[in-house]
């Protein structure tokens, strides 16, 4: 059977306020830090350039994700187009800049997740939820009405809202944020926030207040908690040591993490040396032994 959500704690008033509560922000939308203040519900768009309603690229049983979240049947993972950073060297550039995807109403993404769970997935995986948090908080009752029970997990950039992120306290299980940089000028530069660092740490800060420490089963799958994936990038552009002490020292000594090794170079990455050669075996080992030697809870 697979493991009940916290949001079936929440009543149906409870879930349909939070719902109203997120399409307000719409009205002059500061669901992430951009606050573009565009009306979304009038056909505006802003930073993220996502309209109102959810925009699905894809939807599947994924088996290439964590294997705390891929278990037995994979994970129930929603792939929404539009992304509220740029990264130049973003391997889904098509859906996150490009757009690339359907808009869906509220019945409809509702019908997404009950079919991802009728496929015996282990979770519902949201990824690159940020700008879509009104329309995804539209469907969840919708989808509880007709039964649904995975966890739902939050896979997003990690440049968040902390007022967001309250609103999606007791209804996401598992937040899985990128952290991507130590420094703000490479984030600015490779991803286009003046403010990466600052926003991502106080988002993990948040997100570990609400769900803490990774819990699995006793099957190994996930059920609740934090799971933050670390991109390494070349010539350690993403200030990997800094970002260990960070989640040891302010997240957790357990926080569990994903030491990511699949940077190549995508999209405009070519034009930005170092950004233009793929990762080295070498650079790969020596973050992973940094975060090895920190006692952080590695994963895959």
């Amino acid at each position: 059977m697979p493991s009940t959500a916290a949001y079936l704690n929440l009543s149906d008033n409870q879930l349909n306020q939070r719902a109203r509560e997120a399409r307000e922000i719409l009205a002059a939308c500061t669901l992430c830090p951009w606050t573009c203040r565009v009306n979304r519900l009038a056909g505006e768009t802003g930073h993220c350039q996502a309209p109102a309603e959810a925009v699905v690229a894809s939807y599947n049983a994924h088996f290439g994700e964590e294997p705390e979240l891929v278990g037995f049947y994979g994970s129930g993972t929603i792939f929404f187009a539009h992304c509220n950073l740029d990264c130049l060297f973003c391997q889904n550039w098509e859906i996150s800049q490009g757009g690339s995807g359907r808009p869906v109403d509220p019945e409809v993404l509702a019908r997404i997740m009950l079919s991802l769970q009728a496929g015996d997935c282990h979770n519902i995986n949201l990824v690159t939820p940020t700008p879509h948090v009104a329309a995804i908080l539209e469907a969840l009752p919708l989808a509880v009405q007709e039964g649904l029970k995975l966890p739902l997990v939050y896979n997003c950039g990690g440049y968040e809202s902390l007022e967001t992120l309250r609103l999606l306290e007791g209804i996401v299980d598992i937040y899985m944020p990128d952290l991507k940089y130590w420094d703000p000028d490479v984030g600015r530069q490779y991803s286009g926030p003046p403010d990466y660092p600052d926003r991502a740490r106080a988002a993990l800060k948040e997100m570990q207040r609400q769900v803490g420490d990774l819990e699995t089963n006793r099957n190994g799958i996930a059920r609740s908690g934090l799971i933050v994936r670390h991109l390494v990038l070349p010539e350690n552009l993403a200030g990997t040591g800094a970002i260990v002490h960070f989640l040891c020292e302010e997240i957790s000594p357990h926080c569990a993490v994903n030491i990511m090794r699949q940077y190549y170079p995508a999209y405009k990455a070519r034009d930005y040396p170092p950004l233009d050669r793929p990762l080295r075996s070498a650079e790969y080992a020596a973050a992973r032994k940094t975060a090895s030697a920190a006692g952080l809870r590695l994963l895959k």
